[in-house]
């Protein structure tokens, strides 16, 4: 209803004019839904467009999710987690002013963790024949090293664990098995440890970045900044440099105490050679002139198995 404009006028008033009639046709739906909802009448269709849009290319790009699970390792740590392992892959070949012992340019690694170390959980079956014994050991991390730009804790146990069981390690020889435990009193413990612990259970004689067995506390040190890092003698090939560092501080665990030679130029490196610091005796016998290693001439090739295949 309108109200009257002046309430009191009485009869006196004029009579009102008749309200002209509005040629205004009815509104359809569409403009009902623009007048109620304004801007989002417009937002709703353009994002159902587009999410139809994601979904068609999710949909066309389903069978190269296939290839890549079918070209891709997967391990089961532990019995119940899966873990994707991807072999790393060469970074390139390092700068000839570089020393072999140095520690190459890389990714970040912990200066000093907390001097204690966690057993990462996971067992696996006997592998090897073990006709002489058989190897127990742990898998540990050093609290306070961040494993995650790695692959995390898992994936470091999968590569101590696939190493060993590889016939190109120390069951190559059948008298060698080994199992991984992580409960009770092992053989040996691999232990992944910072920068400057390494330096306390190793010592540091020669100033460089090492990994070494330490009897008296039965543990593998396996130095985190190398694990990041790598070896000059391997020229960025950080995957055969961790396999050679296990198998290399594993053959100390299980009592082989000396350090091997080059001894066929242009060969594959022993096992036993310091490859950390270099694959030329030239190289190590100017780390250590008292050393076993003569400074002959003799240069090897970088190997990380005790029995490579030909």
């Amino acid at each position: 209803m309108r109200a009257v404009w002046d309430p009191v006028g009485g009869s006196t008033r004029p009579p009102r004019r008749p309200r002209p009639e509005r040629d205004v046709r009815k509104q359809t739906r569409v403009g009902r839904f623009v007048a109620a909802y304004g801007w989002r009448a417009y937002a709703v269709p353009i994002l159902a467009l587009v999410t139809l849009i994601v979904l068609w290319d999710a949909v066309r790009g389903g069978g190269g999710a296939e290839e890549t699970a079918e070209t891709t390792d997967t391990a089961v740590v532990g019995g119940d987690t899966d873990i994707v392992v991807e072999a790393p892959q060469p970074e390139g070949v390092f700068p000839e002013s570089l020393a072999s012992g140095a520690l190459p340019d890389g990714g970040p690694f912990t200066e000093a963790g907390a001097r204690r170390w966690r057993v990462l959980p996971g067992t696996t079956p006997q592998v090897g024949e073990g006709t002489a014994g058989v190897f127990t050991y742990t898998v540990e991390v050093e609290d306070g090293i961040d494993t995650t730009g790695y692959g995390g804790d898992m994936a470091f146990a999968t590569m101590v664990d696939r190493t060993l069981a590889d016939p190109r390690s120390w069951i190559g020889d059948p008298a060698l098995a080994f199992r991984r435990v992580d409960t009770g009193d092992p053989d040996f413990r691999i232990s992944l440890t910072s920068q400057m612990t390494i330096r306390e259970g190793c010592g540091y004689d020669i100033p460089l970045e090492g990994s070494c067995f330490n009897p008296s506390m039965e543990r593998v040190f396996i130095n985190e900044a190398r694990w990041v890092r790598g070896a000059i003698a391997f020229q960025g090939d950080i995957g055969s440099y961790r396999q050679y560092v296990l198998n290399h501080e594993v053959g100390h665990a299980i009592g082989l105490a000396q350090h091997d030679a080059c001894i066929t130029d242009g060969g594959l490196a022993p096992i036993m050679m310091q490859q950390t610091f270099g694959t030329a005796n030239d190289d190590i016998a100017r780390l250590d002139p008292d050393g076993p290693v003569p400074a002959d001439g003799l240069q090897c090739r970088f190997n990380p198995w005790p029995y490579p295949r030909a």
